[in-house]
């Protein structure tokens, strides 16, 4: 004697699997279905308030930070030579200046020795950064510009501490600078 009752689903999957049709639907399904849309490489598209793409045959999200990581990221090949660039520290630093591998700058700077315009080469780097350093000292005196010379700070314990600069003269610091960004543009004019 049978203690379970066998359902039409339950006698339709053994007749499919006896018949060896093991993929056959045994039911009818009603409910939602999604649109399928078909993405191809480097579609850009927004579903769930998010911006999606496709690289490289992957589904990924676009977000504000990938410009950055696009720059910041090392690739493993050499744009220039096609080598990989495996010599750890060395080709990061020198991709992030030169964006090619270090071999590359070797062979590019010994070309440059061999004809005689190594000096101008590397004055003209020198000159780069000594122009980088007096943006940020004109930053730090549009900074001491605009700051009320008064710093405030919330302690552990909840309190708020108010810090004056002690005996400093804001005048002989901004001169000192304004000074010290002239040197530098004498020496890049020189």
């Amino acid at each position: 004697m049978l203690k379970r009752e066998f359902k039409t689903r339950d006698v339709q999957r053994m007749r499919n699997i006896i018949t060896k049709q093991h993929g056959d639907k045994t039911g009818v399904q009603v409910g939602y279905s999604k649109e399928y849309v078909e993405r191809k490489e480097g579609d850009e598209w927004e579903e769930n308030n998010k911006r999606w793409t496709i690289k490289n045959g992957i589904k990924m999200t676009i977000n504000k930070l990938d410009k950055l990581k696009s720059i910041l990221q090392i690739p493993l090949i050499c744009p220039i030579c096609k080598q990989p660039m495996n010599k750890g520290r060395l080709d990061k630093v020198i991709y992030s200046i030169h964006k090619q591998c270090s071999d590359c700058i070797i062979k590019y700077e010994t070309k440059l020795k061999l004809e005689g315009k190594f000096e101008e080469y590397q004055q003209n780097i020198n000159k780069q950064g000594i122009i980088y350093h007096i943006k940020e000292m004109e930053n730090v005196l549009l900074e001491l510009a605009m700051n009320q010379y008064d710093e405030s700070f919330v302690t552990e314990a909840g309190d708020i501490e108010t810090w004056k600069g002690k005996g400093t003269n804001i005048q002989q610091i901004t001169q000192d600078i304004q000074e010290y960004i002239q040197k530098l543009k004498d020496i890049v004019r020189s």
